[in-house]
């Protein structure tokens, strides 16, 4: 207790927030129904009973429909709460909607979007702290599509007392994005660039069992800034806790989690989930990792599916089949776990690396390399030095050409254990070879449940996690990410975000070197579940000042579809200085093993550059790519997708 104690205050976690006194308020609407008592006023009776209606009779007033708050001062404004109509009727449920903010009503700054969830649930979008006098809902769409019409019954917003307009130096946090569902799941859609999440069988509960074969999805469209949802049972698949890896086509391949052994495919061109072939050991919270023959290879998950004996398997996209790899033992790279099996085979740090092979680097402080040809092999990597198991930590591949993986948190135990600050390179080379390990200065948080996110300058982002983990709490929860800078091997604080993001939540980069993070929770009617995201703007997309930083853009890529080895001759609008590619991403429990970089050294001919992507398909694996170009500022383009073949 005493550990849990001093974690929370090293933390220092949540940013104090409270529903403000709505002493003296007035609100305004663009429409009420006069005749049946539903002026906007009533958001603000403390009666759940009485709703604002916009007008049905005797005609319809379309949408959208504004609510607008005047709180008569200014106010550390938060976030809001929105409890929708509590008479078991859902006509006029905000779907789609923008939340705004401002100090003098005539200028208006957006700190949130999105679309809810359509149910009576009370609805709390959080934001980054702004000071505001006015607030207003606009809601574009009914929630169910029932009608043109919008309700509610109640209206808070949160403040805080407090107020640090936030550093221009440390990037920044964008408005929040609200989901109709709580994603402890998600990935990146190949050239379209849409981010594809889930959550389990309900949108904001796991329930714990197998046999719904059913999840809700939602996809958000960072171009538009649209949400949808939908409801996936064609493939009779709960992927709660499953393993994810992006194909050779880009395709998320979804392996086992609630419902244990089944396999299902998700197709970005025809926008739907196919059914594969179920794996020969059912699992849940293992990992995979594409191979660089483009082979999918898993191992470990007794969360689900039964305890133990989770042994390697491959997936070959050739026969549509798994293959059991019986000399690709999980007792090797287990941990010492205090819940025995259960926790000590889940989300291992998996690498596919040069000849077929897989480097895994931990959560076990026992590192291996695994062989999954034949019936498999596997041979010991050496310990990660002095580190303990770090189960919930991050290992990230920032530099593939050279081998480099950055590892950072974790804990000894699943749970109920402080995390550590630790941080670790990893050098690996030769399949079979012991690995290289240098201690490195730590973090300065203890993390675990947290996320990282390696960036096209290489640098890695490190977001959310909690200091003593335990999961569906936020008590020791960090809102401040760090980042890692390979030069000085140091980290440095970023600028703090809104929402913990702890057990259940994800990170990725997105197509424009923006990072969305987001999700967290998962359980049921709690306190903890984040049906949210925000997305980081890293300092490189900024001036000294804090003004927006002017962007180099590829004007045209020669191939986006090349072999290993190959040359690609980038068109630009302006000089830039170096290039990467790095891979797209899948993450849920804190494990993402699809993204790595690949750092790339141009020649120049004018605004021409060729580039040379490296000739191994272990080190460039094959799937999507972004390509990304710099400036002599570090400034990022908008990535171009380029498709790596498998070899």
């Amino acid at each position: 207790m005493l550990l849990r104690i001093l974690a929370t205050v090293l933390a220092g976690s949540a940013l104090a927030t409270a529903q403000t006194d709505r002493t003296g308020w007035t609100v305004s609407a663009d429409s009420f129904q006069s005749t049946t008592g539903n002026e906007a006023a009533k958001v603000l009776d403390g009666n759940t009973g009485t709703i604002w209606h916009t007008q049905w009779t005797p005609t319809n007033a379309p949408l959208p429909h504004t609510i607008t708050l005047d709180m008569k001062k200014t106010y550390n404004v938060n976030g809001l709460t929105y409890l929708p109509r509590q008479d078991g009727i859902g006509n006029g449920n905000i779907g789609q909607h923008t939340i705004q903010v401002s100090l003098d009503g005539q200028s208006w700054t957006t700190t949130a979007s999105g679309t809810y969830l359509d149910d009576a649930s009370l609805k709390k979008t959080p934001w980054t702290t702004v000071q505001a006098r006015y607030v207003r809902i606009i809601a574009q769409t009914e929630a169910g599509g029932r009608g043109p019409w919008t309700s509610m019954a109640e209206l808070n917003i949160l403040s805080t007392a407090t107020y640090s307009p936030p550093p221009s130096n440390l990037g920044r946090w964008g408005a929040t994005i609200d989901f109709p569902i709580t994603p402890a799941a998600a990935t990146i859609l190949r050239d379209s660039g849409k981010v594809l999440m889930w959550s389990s069988y309900r949108p904001n509960d796991f329930g714990g069992g197998s046999g719904s074969g059913t999840t809700v999805t939602a996809t958000y469209d960072p171009a538009t800034g649209l949400v949808s949802q939908r409801t996936v049972t064609n493939t009779q698949h709960d992927m709660f806790c499953p393993g994810i890896s992006l194909d050779v086509s880009g395709r998320p391949f979804v392996t086992g989690g609630n419902d244990a052994a089944k396999l299902s495919i998700y197709d970005p061109g025809a926008n739907n989930w196919i059914g594969g072939p179920n794996m020969k050991i059912a699992r849940g919270y293992q990992s995979s990792t594409t191979l660089s023959d483009g082979r999918i290879f898993t191992i470990g998950g007794s969360w689900s599916g039964g305890e133990g004996n989770k042994n390697g398997e491959v997936w070959s996209p050739a026969s549509n089949s798994w293959s059991l790899l019986p000399g690709c033992p999980v007792a090797p790279m287990l941990t010492a776990d205090a819940q025995g099996i259960f926790r000590s085979d889940n989300h291992g740090w998996l690498f596919g690396w040069k000849s077929g092979s897989v480097f895994q680097a931990g959560p076990s402080k026992a590192m291996n390399w695994y062989t999954p040809s034949g019936t498999g092999a596997q041979k010991p990597a050496g310990l990660r030095g002095n580190d303990p198991d770090a189960m919930n930590g991050n290992a990230i591949m920032y530099d593939a050409v050279n081998g480099k993986i950055l590892t950072v948190g974790g804990a000894p135990n699943y749970q109920d254990i402080a995390a550590t600050r630790n941080a670790r390179i990893i050098t690996i080379g030769a399949p079979g070879t012991t690995a290289s390990v240098a201690a490195i200065g730590s973090m300065s948080q203890a993390r675990a449940f947290h996320n990282s996110v390696v960036m096209p300058d290489g640098k890695v982002f490190v977001v959310g996690g909690e200091a003593y983990p335990v999961p569906f709490s936020d008590d020791t929860s960090t809102l401040i990410p760090e980042i890692f800078n390979p030069t000085t091997s140091s980290f440095t604080s970023g600028s703090p975000m809104a929402v913990p993001r702890t057990y259940h939540s994800w990170a990725l980069l997105l197509q424009d070197a923006t990072i969305m993070s987001g999700g967290g929770g998962l359980c049921g009617n709690c306190a903890t579940n984040h049906p949210n995201a925000q997305i980081y703007s890293p300092a490189y997309l900024f001036n000294a000042d804090g003004s927006k930083a002017s962007r180099p853009t590829i004007n045209s890529i020669s191939a986006t579809g090349v072999n290993v080895g190959a040359k690609i001759t980038v068109t630009m609008n302006r000089a830039v200085t170096s290039f990467a590619l790095v891979r797209y991403g899948s993450a849920t429990h804190s494990v993402n093993t699809d993204q790595r970089r690949i750092p790339l050294t141009p020649t120049a001919s004018g605004l021409s550059y060729t580039v040379t992507v490296p000739n191994d398909a272990g080190v460039a694996l094959p799937g999507p790519w972004m390509m990304f170009a710099m400036d002599s500022n570090g400034v990022p383009s908008i990535a171009k997708t380029v498709m790596i073949r498998a070899a």
